[in-house]
């Protein structure tokens, strides 16, 4: 019988001494543990890789210490195939509301993220296309008989138009799964942790998911663009933005609903994860209409 991912990690060889483990919460996809040991505390994620979700941890991993070396995430101390152990940063984890109320710093280390990472990151180029995402989930989801299955076609009919609106950018190394959890504030800056996602594509997309997944209103959403170009935004800018907000939500719906079909984390709740987010993308799309026509 394999090892559960508790005892993957007690019997990691880079502990020293007496080794206690934490359960951490708040995973949607891996298991992850606060370590402490002799030496200090750490966190220890277990996972695979998930082609569903075009997940893969070699990937995760060259990021993640590109990350550091650029100083937006804690060192990397330990790493084999589906594990990384990290050092534990005493520090806050955000909210939505909390990524409104510092929404020029959560800017700003994205912005310092799209700036430094490119140049820092090694091995063969990951790249993020939301538009791929979406049109490969309802792929997923078709040919898997998802209880959703017959709503895929209707959803991925508006994916050309929303990609259609979008504007040339330079390439970036974004983060691209910018949910509050993955801020964090030890009191003096930010932190931007987990780099499942990473990869190059446009800054875009980074911007457009602080707006969908943190319930931003629509000040909040100029200002974050303000912040991001140090300019008021055109209007192509603003259409491209909305169009891309639109399919972060559908995608963050469809990724729960991939989920649902492939992954089973303790206490997560895959449905509701989708359906909160579906409702986010409906409330997105009907704006996008309202502001700009329908195809």
């Amino acid at each position: 019988m394999s090892d559960t991912a508790e005892q993957r990690v007690r019997k990691l060889p880079c502990w020293r001494g007496t080794v206690t483990l934490q359960p951490l919460k708040g995973g949607l996809s891996n298991a992850s543990f606060i370590v402490s040991d002799e030496r200090g505390k750490y966190v220890a994620r277990v996972g695979e890789d998930f082609p569903c979700h075009h997940v893969f941890r070699d990937r995760e991993l060259r990021a993640s210490r590109a990350a550091f070396e650029a100083g937006l995430s804690p060192e990397v101390v330990h790493a084999e195939p589906g594990l990384m152990v990290v050092r534990f940063i005493e520090a806050h984890t955000f909210s939505e509301e909390d990524v409104r109320k510092n929404l020029e710093r959560c800017v700003d280390i994205v912005h310092k993220c799209h700036r430094d990472m490119k140049r820092l990151v090694t091995g063969p180029a990951s790249i993020f296309w939301v538009f791929h995402v979406l049109r490969d989930y309802g792929n997923t989801l078709t040919e898997g008989f998802h209880r959703l299955k017959l709503e895929v076609p209707r959803w991925l009919s508006a994916v050309d138009a929303l990609e259609d609106a979008q504007i040339p950018l330079p390439v970036v190394f974004g983060h691209h799964d910018l949910l509050p959890g993955n801020f964090m504030d030890d009191g003096e800056r930010i932190w931007l942790i987990d780099w499942e996602y990473g990869g190059f594509g446009t800054a875009m997309f980074d911007l457009a998911n602080i707006a969908a997944n943190n319930s931003l209103n629509e000040a909040e959403e100029r200002q974050a663009l303000e912040i991001y170009f140090d300019r008021s935004p055109s209007e192509a800018v603003l259409r491209a933005f909305d169009a891309m907000k639109t399919a972060s939500a559908l995608r963050e719906a469809m990724w729960g609903m991939v989920s649902e079909l492939h992954l089973n984390a303790p206490g997560v709740d895959y449905v509701a994860h989708a359906n909160e987010y579906l409702g986010r993308y409906e409330r997105a799309l009907a704006t996008f209409h309202d502001r700009y026509g329908a195809s």
